[in-house]
């Protein structure tokens, strides 16, 4: 028996030795000495020599300066990687492609052919009329309670904003206590309906977001207001504003700048992404360092195709490049943005 059991105690202690030292070790010593950038998470380091992030793994850039990655489900969190498992015919997604679009989406053909559509959405909003009935942003908050809830939740000034609106206003959210006895204390996601019906009545054409003006001490403050134009109502009311516009033109979109990868952190773009963010990225820079915006454009177009490549050394599928190595090489030829 003891013999057994000798023999059973030497079999895994051999296989301890071998799996969790001898193995890991072996692997360590071949990625330190053969792939030392791989084995070490591919980190990137930026002009002063910091680490800035990896190849592997997307991050938010969010200025005009930079080229930005596909959307992520995830917030861009390594330690979270998701999808959004949001179905076809849910309109949380509807809505997070229609918020993406509004600001960047051209006119395809007809007199107004490679211009924004932006400034018709701003125009149209103003009216305050959609499908001939009045007051657009409550109709919109009646129609998608869900998204009018997670604008209240996308900052804390947001729900600042509808806190402070709600002390203003006391009968109405006593009579939505009313209404709604199983919320006796109601905060302000809650009331985000009810916010809006009330913000369109007594701001008609216009809608609550974000603006930055110099205090007195002359320093920026940002606060929520009552605005006629801007990216928010571009992005918040392009999907109201194709659906009374069904006929218009527009230009196709790389799907990648839309849709948002399995995992969420998806660090490259397809070149036709990148492409389509040209004009935006070369005009911010040519305006920064008070060049041409043609010889600019040039430029960063190089960059791209000089980083673009294709799986398999080109034999198949399309061709891509690394977001994080771009904006890295456009900081070095052109400086940090102001």
């Amino acid at each position: 028996m003891s013999k057994y059991i000798s023999r059973s105690f030497l079999l895994l202690l051999f296989t301890v030795v071998i799996c969790c030292v001898i193995y890991p070790s072996v692997v360590w010593v071949i990625g330190q000495v053969f792939f030392p950038f791989q084995a070490n998470g591919s980190l990137v380091k930026g002009p002063d020599g910091k680490i800035v992030g990896s190849r592997l793994i997307a991050q938010p850039f969010t200025k005009d300066e930079y080229f930005q990655p596909r959307p992520s489900a995830a917030s861009y969190d390594a330690s979270a990687s998701a999808a959004s498992t949001y179905a076809a015919s849910n309109y949380l997604l509807r809505n997070r492609v229609a918020s993406t679009l509004g600001p960047i989406v051209k006119y395809k053909g007809g007199s107004k052919a490679g211009q924004l559509v932006a400034p018709d959405i701003e125009a149209w909003f103003q009216q305050d009329k959609f499908q001939g009935n009045p007051h657009i942003v409550a109709q919109w908050a009646d129609l998608h309670n869900a998204v009018a809830q997670a604008w209240v939740n996308a900052d804390p000034t947001h729900a600042q904003y509808v806190d402070a609106w709600s002390k203003a206003h006391p009968d109405l959210v006593t009579k939505w206590i009313k209404d709604n006895p199983s919320t006796p204390q109601p905060k302000a996601p809650d009331l985000a309906v009810l916010f809006f019906e009330n913000f369109s009545q007594e701001h008609p054409g216009m809608f609550p977001a974000a603006v930055t003006q110099t205090g007195a001490d002359g320093k920026p403050q940002t606060s929520i207001q009552p605005v006629r134009e801007g990216s928010d109502i571009q992005s918040t009311f392009f999907d109201m504003w194709r659906q009374e516009h069904p006929g218009a033109d527009l230009q196709d979109v790389p799907a990648d700048l839309l849709m948002a990868s399995g995992s969420g952190l998806d660090p490259d773009i397809t070149l036709e992404n990148a492409e389509f963010q040209l004009d935006r990225v070369a005009a911010k820079w040519a305006g920064n360092t008070k060049r041409d915006a043609g010889e600019v454009r040039k430029e960063i177009d190089g960059i791209l195709q000089a980083n673009a490549s294709a799986p398999f050394g080109g034999l198949v599928g399309e061709k891509f490049v690394n977001v994080l190595e771009v904006n890295l090489e456009l900081c070095e030829r052109y400086g940090l943005p102001k």
